[in-house]
């Protein structure tokens, strides 16, 4: 859901072409899959360290690339944007994104989960949610570029939030 939510954000601010949706939902399909294989791997010696760790790092990066969004937008005069389709911002936001997961591959590797196909089906239905969220995203023509990219901002910052809330409260 927070590569929907990032998504349905870059939807709304800016149009991108369907080799551009595509890309974005495979980086995202790929890290979200990838991640949990990843914690399955590493297993239980780094369980305590990732797990207290792993939460800002997505919040820096998110909440990082969430400012700068909204301060790019706020200073209209650049027409300078955020763009998803540089290699830099989708790996990055693809790595913030799911940071978690790679927790999730510890605990499917405690239940004796079927690892590879979890991987995929988390691959698939991220790749799906993606391309949802763009489309969904460029459908919302209810803001300005402007406001959508400094909404974009919001809801990365928001997402970040959210990941530190949850795993401190919890």
């Amino acid at each position: 859901m927070d590569c929907f939510a990032v998504a349905v954000s870059f939807g709304a601010s800016s149009k991108l072409k369907w080799k551009d949706v595509l890309r974005t939902a495979s980086f995202f399909g790929f890290f979200q899959g990838l991640m949990p294989l990843i914690g399955w791997i590493i297993g239980d010696k780094l369980k305590e360290f990732i797990s207290s760790v792993d939460h800002w790092i997505a919040a820096i990066i998110l909440g990082f690339i969430g400012t700068k969004m909204i301060l790019q937008a706020v200073r209209q005069a650049e027409k300078k944007v955020i763009d998803i389709r540089t290699f830099p911002i989708l790996f990055s936001l693809s790595l913030a994104t799911s940071i978690d997961a790679l927790i999730t591959g510890i605990t499917l590797g405690f239940i004796e989960a079927n690892i590879f196909v979890a991987a995929i089906m988390i691959m698939a239905v991220t790749f799906l949610n993606t391309i949802i969220g763009v489309k969904v995203g460029e459908q919302s023509c209810l803001l300005q570029a402007k406001w959508a990219e400094i909404a974009g901002g919001i809801i990365l910052i928001g997402i970040g939030i959210k990941i530190l809330v949850e795993h401190l409260i919890l």
